[in-house]
């Protein structure tokens, strides 16, 4: 007997996507309880404390803003390249770089620059020109030379990470740091204005408005028009005029653009300085949070914020649990395994065949 996938004739109804999207997350949910329960703790309890913190306190509800901030960045950025079917897996790196040309322009290239009205649009300009020349690369390679991207983005996330942490641990460690590899602080002049206390910054509000410009950018533009048609189908694109190789060169671009400039309000919005290892994964994670939004801009939105409440929460699970914070990342594993699993039983019928 043989497995064969047919592909349905009709589109699921947005209904069953958003019921498949629930199932997923039950589905994770279940396999990491069996995790906890054989680490010997009640699963109920350590989800309770997962989420109570990040929405129950105020001051756990910033600092879900504040994961989310990072997040949505590199959700937006990936889920254009998706429209198209690129599989950009680069927004970590693309993220990396953005804060890395942020901090050279911060500390090195601007140093003496004290208007905030000037100071930070160049910064914002740098980390969004680092990213898209990251997502440059990979799409030039696709477009022309055909390697795939899967590939070449994963290959340059190590890239930024490792050149990072050389710069951090070497040629920017800062002159007062005691030691540890991180770079001198920003100028007050580079750093995103502050709400309140808890690291609530123009950032998130940048973010929040970043989705809403992909929204209109996807649906409501002529480069959106073309992106849908080509992601359905190249031929077709070629075949209506699109210069295809163009708009993947273009997607990958904007797209790294994009994680760039999250990578740039990381550093002037919440930690002020670049040191190795600052990114717990936001790149990867952005992967998940796209299909888990199916696409949809402002569902990211949504999304982002409710990773950003699991992150803040599993602070607080190893911290009164002693439940290893590592398990969100099992349970980010088992949710992308579960989304592509209905993703293929929603465009396809499995039937088995004789051989």
């Amino acid at each position: 007997m043989k497995i064969r996938f047919e592909k349905r004739e009709k589109k699921p109804s947005k209904l069953l996507i958003f019921l498949a999207s629930l199932l997923s997350i039950l589905i994770a949910l279940i396999f990491l309880g069996f995790i906890i329960l054989s680490l010997g703790d009640n699963p109920l309890t350590a989800y309770w404390q997962l989420v109570s913190w990040g929405l129950g306190t105020v001051p756990g509800l910033i600092q879900s803003l504040v994961s989310m901030m990072p997040l949505l960045f590199t959700s937006l950025g990936v889920l254009i390249a998706f429209k198209m079917k690129l599989w950009n897996i680069g927004a970590e790196g693309q993220f990396q770089m953005g804060a890395f040309a942020a901090t050279w322009g911060a500390l090195y290239l601007f140093p003496h620059l004290t208007n905030p009205w000037l100071f930070i649009p160049l910064l914002m300009i740098l980390g969004m020109a680092a990213g898209a020349f990251w997502g440059f690369l990979p799409g030039v390679m696709r477009a022309y030379l055909g390697v795939n991207e899967i590939l070449s983005t994963l290959m340059l996330n190590y890239v930024a990470i490792y050149w990072v942490n050389y710069l951090t641990y070497g040629p920017w460690k800062g002159p007062h740091s005691y030691n540890f590899p991180v770079t001198a602080q920003f100028p007050q002049s580079a750093i995103f204005p502050q709400y309140g206390v808890g690291g609530l910054n123009l950032g998130i509000f940048i973010s929040i408005g970043m989705a809403f410009f992909v929204l209109y950018l996807v649906r409501y533009t002529k480069f959106g028009f073309h992106l849908n048609i080509a992601g359905d189908n190249l031929r077709v694109g070629e075949y209506a005029g699109i210069n295809v190789k163009r708009m993947i060169i273009l997607v990958m671009v904007i797209g790294g653009a994009i994680s760039g400039l999250g990578g740039m309000a990381e550093m002037s919005g919440v930690l002020f300085r670049l040191q190795p290892n600052f990114s717990p994964g936001y790149g990867y994670t952005a992967v998940i949070i796209a299909w888990l939004a199916r696409l949809d801009p402002i569902a990211t939105i949504i999304v982002s914020f409710f990773f950003g409440v699991l992150l803040v929460g599993s602070q607080q699970l190893q911290l009164f649990m002693q439940i290893p914070s590592s398990l969100v990342n099992a349970f980010n594993g088992i949710l992308l395994f579960s989304l592509l699993a209905s993703e293929i039983l929603l465009h396809y019928k499995i039937k088995l065949v004789r051989s």
